[in-house]
């Protein structure tokens, strides 16, 4: 497939590892971060530590949609399906995510709640248009990649003046996410970081400037392919060796500096900042997340059911916080393939198919020349 087949040539990888060798300097540890889950199963299914050099350390970031919402969010979502003439829509890997007392939205369903499963906002909506005598509430999560769908059907709701349907909003922002990581001292010291790209093709490059120039940290946009993260690499490397921290493209294919201008217009009709929100490893952390407008208040599960956020502590033992944020590695966790596994998870980091800890089992189990080097 073009576009494809050409980042994925095992004949050129080794070529790519070896430039990124070359550039790596004697005695010199550098610790790049990946801020996409996507990015983090590309390095484990393909083998690439195995490929580069020690000095070299790929470390995960918050990059799991599911992964970031915290306890209490979940908790509010599995109470709104519990209420009576409600049907709570939601993406399949939030089903399976563990609340409070290891409660899920699945065994919710399984106890009489009406959830339902949808694979795209707009399903949500059809879903109130065909049951006018129920409350549709749609689980919205996710980063700016997703954000724009929500707006989407908030706007038609309004427009149809659909009264049975209201959004339930959890979309978080990842400038903010790499300024809170940058800002721990508990996350070791970063050399760069390997930029998401689905949220790069909506927010455009240049969001991310902000962060780099800050923190005189190269941040390079990559795409989902094997090639790809070493290609950034690449260019990582090579800025660390001039001085420099700017943001730099490297999967020109799908993102551009400016990103898609009418998607990002349409988050910004429709949401405004929060304050403050509550991420799962990095805390409570400033204007990070959005809400509706007051214009959209009728669509606002919160506001109509009057849903408050609370504090919940995570399971017992599970380290999925500190994976988040670069501070541990998923085999660090004691519960990890132990008492924590894809069948029988303990923390959002095992479930979601772009969880840290899904992707170290999956690949990582199997053979530890792949395996990562990750300060405790």
């Amino acid at each position: 497939m073009h576009w494809v087949d050409e980042f994925r040539d095992p004949a050129l990888a080794p070529r790519w590892a070896q430039r990124v060798a070359a550039l790596a300097e004697p005695g010199r540890t550098y610790r790049i971060m990946e801020f996409c889950g996507g990015h983090t199963h590309v390095v484990h299914r393909h083998g690439l530590p195995a490929l580069l050099p020690p000095a070299v350390k790929l470390i995960h970031g918050p990059g799991c949609p599911v992964c970031v919402l915290p306890v209490g969010r979940l908790d509010l979502a599995i109470e709104l399906a519990r209420a009576g003439g409600v049907t709570l829509c939601t993406y399949g890997d939030a089903l399976r995510v563990p609340a409070s007392g290891g409660m899920t939205l699945l065994r919710a369903r399984a106890q009489g709640a009406d959830v339902r499963l949808v694979h795209s906002a707009a399903e949500a909506l059809r879903l109130a248009q065909q049951q006018p005598q129920r409350e549709v509430v749609l689980l919205a999560l996710g980063f700016e990649t997703t954000t724009p769908a929500t707006a989407l059907v908030v706007q038609q709701a309004e427009q149809a003046g659909l009264r049975n349907f209201s959004v339930l909003v959890n979309h978080v922002l990842t400038p903010a996410a790499m300024q809170a990581i940058l800002a721990d001292r508990q996350t070791p010291a970063l050399d760069g970081i390997l930029g998401p790209a689905h949220v790069s093709v909506v927010t455009g490059a240049r969001a991310f400037e902000p962060v780099a120039r800050a923190h005189r940290l190269p941040i390079v946009v990559t795409g989902f392919e094997p090639l790809d993260v070493l290609q950034a690499l690449v260019l990582l490397l090579q800025q660390v060796r001039q001085g420099r921290g700017d943001v730099a493209i490297q999967y020109r294919r799908a993102v551009s500096w400016a990103g898609n201008e009418r998607a990002q217009a349409l988050i910004e009709a429709v949401f405004e900042r929060r304050e403050a929100f509550e991420w799962r490893g990095l805390g409570t952390l400033p204007h990070s997340a959005l809400r509706l407008r007051p214009r959209y208040a009728a669509w606002d599960a919160e506001r109509r059911f009057g849903l408050r956020d609370r504090a919940v502590p995570e399971p017992k033992g599970c380290r999925c916080p500190e994976v988040l944020r670069g501070a541990c590695a998923p085999r660090d966790c004691r519960l990890f393939g132990r008492a924590c596994t894809p069948e029988h998870p303990v923390g959002a980091c095992m479930v979601s198919s772009e969880g840290a800890c899904a992707a170290e089992y999956a690949y990582g189990l199997a053979g530890r020349a792949g395996a990562r080097e990750v300060p405790a």
